[in-house]
């Protein structure tokens, strides 16, 4: 990270405060998670969604769930106007269950902040002069970056003696070298306007490339890895001893995969096409390569379940799609491979990626001269675990790694307190 943030948090809250609480803040929606870093025990997790969307009864839904048991699961509607509101909702919720944000157990706040450009590229203690950067950020991540912080600035007016971390989705990827990470446009005119592949989700790139090398029984910066996070949204990335080398969405999630909505890479001159011959404005431009697009574009549906439902009843634009799909895909795999030189893994995590079996068999292939292949029986078992589905002594493993955004966010930020509680908070 460039610049003079502070890198170890102050000591604010006791020595023996255990808990982080992860706030994800979305344009209408707070999702949570309490944990405990002692042993990584989830305490409770919730999501506020719909906020501001009226006052009427039951506009706004509550769920919470204390993991003392699912049976605890709570949800409540009514309004919930603004992010004030619903942190308040979230934090009485946690006092129900005696997991209050004045509780002396509690060690930090941990923010999920989608861009922090080049200028951060570790876990920060946020201050008035990192809020103001993120806020700098605003024209490249115009539908994240304001939500995160108005959650930021929610929670710093409810505890301001505590600790809060911002944890960024692009910074696992600013380890990329300038030739991956620059695009072949003017130099001044990228820089001016700070054009440049940024990446996202690395939150969870991080997550499962560690939890991965530990599956093959070596350290991260041991393994070459190819990360495919299959989502809704979805983005591969080359890992090579553990820091990413490329990665597939760009300047902003749009490029790369074909995702649910989001078409991935696609000619440019589409947009100029579209203006002139179909006088479509930017923003319906916009809207359509980012919301009407990819699989729910191609066939109507964004569920890989439902699109694998059709398949088997015959349904040729369920086929296609999922055809369309898994090509993009092979091309990720094939062109990570050719960048790291040596890979020992091909890693699927996400709801896609964890859970579907057809996927994962038709993404490798046609690969077997690379080394790559699913054993049909292990590629079909379901499991909340991290497994091997590819046969015995594979050149290549293909490895299922269910990822856990909030547990890294949590780590990373429990990490930055307790460094600040052993170096007294030193600035860097």
């Amino acid at each position: 990270m460039t610049g003079s943030h502070r890198t170890t948090a102050p000591a604010t809250a006791p020595a023996t405060a255990t808990r982080v609480l992860v706030l994800n803040s979305g344009s209408s929606s707070v999702k949570y998670q309490l944990l405990d870093m002692a042993d990584g025990t989830r305490l409770a997790s919730g999501l506020v969604e719909r906020i501001g969307e009226g006052a009427g009864e039951g506009t706004a839904r509550m769920v919470h769930t204390p993991h003392a048991g699912e049976a605890g699961r709570r949800e409540r509607g009514g309004p919930v106007p603004d992010h004030a509101a619903a942190l308040k909702a979230v934090a009485e919720e946690l006092a129900h269950d005696g997991l209050g944000l004045d509780s002396p157990a509690l060690a930090a706040i941990g923010h999920r902040v989608v861009h922090g450009g080049m200028r951060f590229s570790a876990p920060t203690v946020i201050t008035d002069e990192v809020l103001a950067e993120i806020e700098r950020l605003v024209p490249v991540a115009p539908l994240h970056n304001p939500a995160n912080i108005t959650g930021i600035r929610t929670a710093r007016a409810l505890r301001p003696d505590l600790t809060q971390v911002a944890v960024f989705d692009t910074a696992f990827h600013t380890t990329m070298p300038e030739y991956a990470a620059r695009y072949a446009i003017d130099v001044e005119t990228a820089d001016a306007h700070r054009i440049r592949r940024y990446g996202f989700h690395g939150t969870s790139h991080a997550f499962v490339s560690r939890r991965a090398a530990e599956l093959l029984g070596k350290a991260p910066e041991e393994v070459n890895l190819i990360v495919l996070h299959l989502g809704n949204g979805a983005s591969a990335s080359a890992v090579r001893a553990g820091r990413c080398v490329d990665t597939s969405m760009g300047l902003t999630p749009l490029e790369g995969l074909v995702m649910g909505t989001r078409s991935g890479d696609v000619d440019p001159a589409v947009t100029f096409h579209l203006r002139r011959v179909a006088g479509m404005s930017v923003d319906d431009v916009d809207v359509l390569l980012n919301k009407r697009s990819g699989l729910v574009g191609l066939c109507g549906d964004n569920d890989m379940r439902e699109i694998g439902r059709r398949i088997e009843e015959g349904d040729e634009r369920a086929r296609l799609a999922f055809d369309i799909y898994v090509h993009r895909l092979k091309k990720y795999i094939g062109a990570y491979y050719a960048v790291l030189g040596r890979v020992d893994a091909v890693v699927f995590t996400a709801g896609v990626g964890e859970n579907s079996a057809p996927v994962r068999e038709a993404a490798v292939a046609g690969l077997e001269e690379l080394g790559l292949a699913v054993d049909a029986g292990l590629n079909a078992v379901r499991s909340d675990a991290p497994r091997l589905v590819s046969p015995a002594r594979a050149r290549v493993a293909v490895a299922v790694v269910p990822t856990d955004e909030e547990l890294e966010i949590a780590e990373q930020t429990f990490a930055l307190v307790a460094a600040g509680r052993r170096g007294g908070g030193r600035e860097s």
